[in-house]
């Protein structure tokens, strides 16, 4: 099988949550070769132009004409280390929430906390006149807002459940999340703002999410529905089969009758001679049958 067979197999079969880290690192790579090509061509529009045509704007105005980005932002990461740390974080926290919610939900979540992240970085940009100056240049990437939203999903459902830390010991997770949370969210706040914000946006989602699964109601499950719609316009449809039979005459059936009830008697003929342990299994199958009808 070869590298690009075995990936897609490996694809195929493994979890969403493994899914969503292929997905993320199948677009870096891509960008990643975009990038030489734009370098070994003395052309770097090449790579950011695609950059701006999968980043979220933050003006409303260019949202407009590139409405896809509110997704596509969410799988494009600007650097190896961005992606990494996203990674580790939706792996790490990733599995333990699929411990207690279904693999159909960690999609749900890693897609809403992205939008919602999405959504708070547009309306601060648009709202707050600290963001005038930029808003018509400013683009916000990266998988922070999904990962940190199945992050807080998780801290807040089993914030109890601990881990064990090198040189530490066990960890409650809430404990880690909420570490998590101020160190990429609320420090040094005048450094990548609208990062830090969508952050915030998808650390909300989070919460919510799990309150309200708690109560009862899951706040994703239309996101499921709508996946789960998409997937079977992809999935092959069974080639239906339509064969003709002849049908039997007279002579037919009565030869077919003749036959069957020769096979049962010589069944029968067998059993008084030697027991019923001295059938095989096809004849046993065959007396059986029999007897249901």
């Amino acid at each position: 099988m070869t590298i690009i067979g075995d990936l897609k197999d490996q694809f195929r079969k493994g979890t969403n949550l493994l899914k969503l880290i292929y997905i993320n690192a199948a677009v870096f790579i891509v960008m990643a070769v975009l990038q030489i090509i734009s370098v070994l061509s003395n052309n770097p529009s090449i790579s950011s132009s695609v950059v701006e045509f999968l980043a979220v704007p933050a003006s409303s105005s260019n949202l407009l004409i590139r409405p896809w980005t509110i997704l596509t932002y969410m799988f494009l990461h600007e650097g190896f280390f961005h992606l990494l740390f996203n990674m580790l974080w939706l792996y790490w926290f990733g599995r333990i929430f699929s411990d207690y919610f279904d693999q159909k939900k960690i999609v749900s979540v890693y897609i809403l906390g992205g939008l919602s992240g999405a959504l708070l970085y547009i309306l601060s940009f648009n709202i707050f006149p600290a963001f005038s100056e930029v808003i018509h240049v400013s683009i916000a990437l990266g998988a922070s807002a999904s990962v940190i939203a199945i992050v807080v999903a998780t801290a807040a459902y089993v914030p109890d459940y601990s881990v064990h830390l090198f040189l530490i010991g066990r960890v409650k997770i809430k404990y880690i999340a909420l570490g998590i949370f101020l160190l990429t969210s609320i420090f040094d706040f005048s450094v990548n703002t609208g990062g830090k914000i969508a952050h915030i946006g998808g650390a909300i989602f989070g919460y919510i999410y799990a309150i309200r699964y708690k109560q009862g109601k899951d706040t994703g499950k239309w996101v499921s529905n709508i996946i789960d719609g998409i997937a079977t316009w992809f999935k092959p449809r069974k080639k239906m089969k339509v064969s003709y039979k002849k049908p039997m005459t007279d002579i037919e059936y009565n030869k077919m009758k003749t036959d069957h009830h020769e096979q049962i008697n010589r069944i029968l003929e067998k059993i008084s001679k030697g027991g019923y342990d001295s059938l095989t299994k096809e004849e046993k199958e065959i007396l059986f049958k029999e007897s249901q009808k």
